[in-house]
Parts: structure tokens; sequence; C-alpha cells
């Protein structure tokens, strides 16, 4: 692509000029003409030097598109495309009141590519990583029915919803979490610092220590002559562990785990199971066809397991049995959404069904979301209990029985 210099006039008689990027000058005069400016003159724009002082520092401070981007970007397309803006002068909008400089480059390239006449999905689809399967799926669905304004309404309310669940699993958790790391630095602090000062003192006893001061002792003198190497074989089992999660089998055992987990593994089967109701009720009502609907949001839920498990219902859906039977048999649904499912696919209203069984579960997460910090702290306090009794109790005894020992040589 060129950059192009450009000269005309608005709707209003009035000079205006400015710079374009595009193939071709007819690209630039069909850019400015969905505008609303007439072209006068266009031509290549002479090329600047670039000053390239800080821009290393630039490049490390920029800033990736996040999700909260695509769900702004998702908002304001509803509302243009609703108010009968094209598509191209919406996304020369957009491009202009953006702020972040991934986002301008990621719109700059979706409309160069919708300039060069490729449909909205295709050129969402060059940044497949960002908006996903399911979103592209779900624009090209709408650009094939006509419903590109709904879509990215109910994309829009989808993408609220994801966030909304991630945001209080995230404030649920946060405490247990800092809790934790609290824990473990001062587990830490006390093996290399404390312990061995009580040690030197323990030494001058002369005497047999209790079993809790032998352990702490020992544990403590085996952190200090090993920690190099525990350091090593922790961070050595972190990136082996990130490393299987990354291959198909290590993420589908992992996921197939987290859903039997103590108190969150129910938090996690409700909030993907929310998610599969939902994509899959909007991919019904937008007209796609439940194969391509069912392959499509297997891929939507995050969760390997229960994505095999869809993909087990597309397989059957194919063979020409019906959805209830093919959801029984994936063994994840409990039988009053079963229930639901096979009352909405006698009725024809399988896609207000999902919408109710969708809320139903976003209701049930977010009552278990509210009581997951009451169910840990518990938990939380019971440990950190244990450990400062074995802490106090390996410490202080040595001392009080050297105590009781003087008070008797004393009294004898």
């Amino acid at each position: 692509m060129a950059l192009y210099a450009w000269r005309g006039r608005n709707n209003r008689g009035e000079a205006v000029n400015g710079q374009l990027e595009a193939m071709t000058e007819g690209g630039v005069a069909d850019q400015l003409l969905s505008i609303g400016v007439s072209p006068v003159h266009i031509a290549l724009a002479e090329a600047k030097e670039e000053k390239t002082s800080g821009s290393a520092l630039a490049w490390l401070n920029r800033k990736p598109v996040v999700v909260e981007d695509l769900l702004i970007f998702s908002r304001q397309m509803y509302t243009l495309n609703k108010a009968g803006v094209p598509i191209l002068r919406a996304f020369a909008g957009l491009e202009a009141s953006a702020t972040k400089p991934a986002m301008v480059d990621m719109l700059k390239d979706i409309r160069a590519s919708l300039d060069q006449g490729r449909e909205l999905s295709a050129s969402l689809a060059r940044h497949s990583a960002l908006f996903g399967g399911f979103y592209i799926s779900m624009i090209r669905v709408g650009e094939m029915t006509g419903r590109l304004t709904e879509v990215f309404l109910r994309l829009t309310e989808h993408m609220e919803f994801e966030r909304d669940v991630r945001e209080r699993i995230k404030q649920a958790v946060r405490y247990p979490m800092f809790v934790m790391i609290a824990m473990v630095i001062a587990i830490v602090i006390l093996n290399i610092f404390v312990i061995p000062v009580f040690a030197k003192v323990f030494a001058g006893f002369n005497t047999q220590l209790p079993l809790i001061t032998r352990g702490l002792l020992a544990f403590s003198s085996w952190m200090i002559a090993w920690w190099p190497l525990l350091l090593a074989l922790t961070v050595g089992a972190v990136v082996a562990v990130r490393a299987y999660l990354r291959t198909p089998e290590g993420r589908y055992r992992w996921d197939s785990r987290k859903l039997k987990l103590p108190i969150v593994g129910d938090i996690i089967l409700k909030a993907t199971l929310a998610r599969f109701a939902r994509s899959f009720a909007l991919s019904s009502q937008s007209g796609v066809p439940l194969v391509q609907a069912l392959t499509v949001v297997a891929q939507t839920v995050d969760n390997a397991f229960i994505g095999s498990r869809i993909e087990q219902m597309r397989d059957g859906i194919e063979r020409g049995e019906s959805i209830s039977r093919c959801a029984a048999a994936t063994g994840v649904f409990t039988p009053v959404v079963l229930q639901m499912i096979n009352v909405g696919e006698e009725t024809g209203e399988l896609d207000n069904l999902l919408f109710e069984i969708a809320a139903m579960y976003e209701r049930d997460t977010d009552y278990n979301i509210k009581g997951l910090s009451a169910s840990i702290e518990p938990i939380l306090l019971a440990v950190i209990g244990v450990l400062v009794l074995l802490l106090a109790l390996g410490v202080f005894l040595p001392l009080w029985n050297m105590g009781q020992a003087a008070m008797g040589r004393g009294g004898g």
C-alpha cells in the first residue's frame, strides 16, 4: 500500500485535504466519496524520514489490543451499523478516534482489506488471533443473512458476560492468592534467616531437642544447603508443566482435572457450560447450521474436555440423532438442562431455552463465586494456624524445657 496526499471539497463546499493509504488512486477516491468528500487532486505523498530516536522505547511501551478494546469496537460497530453509516466510513471514523497505536494499526489493516474488495469477515480473519473463530464466524453469518447489526449487538452482550465472569473469578481468588504468596515468602525467610539463629542458640543446650524442633532445623539446613538446586527444580518444573499444557493431550487432561477440583471445579464447569449455551443459542438464532455452530462453539468454550464433548454432540447430530440424546450422551449436563433442551427441540424454541439455560448457569456461577472467598478463607486460616503452631512449638519447646530444668535444679 502507498500513502497518497489529497485535496477536495466536502458537502458544504469547503476545501479539505489530508493523506490516506490505499493501493491505487481510485481506492483513495472511493474512500473520500464514502465519507462525503469530492476529490480534486490525488497524488503520492512525499516520503518523510522517520525518527528512530526513542522508537525502541515506544515499541516496548506499546500496549497490545485486549478484550476490552474488542468489546468497545463491537459496541461502536453496532451503533454505526444501526445508524446506517457505510462500513468504510465507519472504519475511517474508528481509526481516527482510536488512541492506542496497536488498535489504530489493526483498524487501518482491516480498512485497507475492505478497500481491496474483501468482506468484513475475511478482513477480520487476518487478525484471527485477536477476534477468534467464533467472532469471525458470527460476522460471516451476519453478512450472509443481512443481520450484521444484530450480530454486533449479540457479540457485545456475549463479550460483556465473559468479561464479567473473568473479573468476578479474579476478584474472588485475589485474596487467597495473596495469602498463599505471603505464606511462601514467610516460610522462605524463616528457614533462611530466622531458624538458623535459633539453631546456634539450641546448639549450646547440650541436650536432645524435641522432635518438632529437630524437624524444623533439619528442613532449614536442607533449604540453605540445596536452595540453588531447589530453585532450579522449581523453574524447570514450571517450564515443563507449561510446555506440557501447550500440547493437545496435556491441555485435555488439565481441563478435565480442573472440573474435578474441590470448591472451584463446580464454578469452572458452570461458567463453561454457560458460555456454551449462550454461544450455541447465539449461533443458532443467527441462522448458523447446527453442525457448523457446534464446531465453532467447541472452540469457543476454552476447555478442551468440554470442547471434545461438544464435538461428540456434533458427530451424533451428523448421524441423524436428536440434540437432546446427543447432549445426554456427553454426561456433563444436569437432568433439568437436558429436559429443557428436549422441550426446546420439540417446540422449536431451542434458541430461547438455550438462553434460559445460559442465564441459569450464569446465576449459579455468580452465586458460587460470591461464596468462593468464604469457602477458601477457613482452609487458609487452618493452614496458617498449623504452620504457626509448628513454628511456635519447635522454637519455644526447647526454651520451655530449659527453663523447667533450671527451675528444678534451683529448687533442689
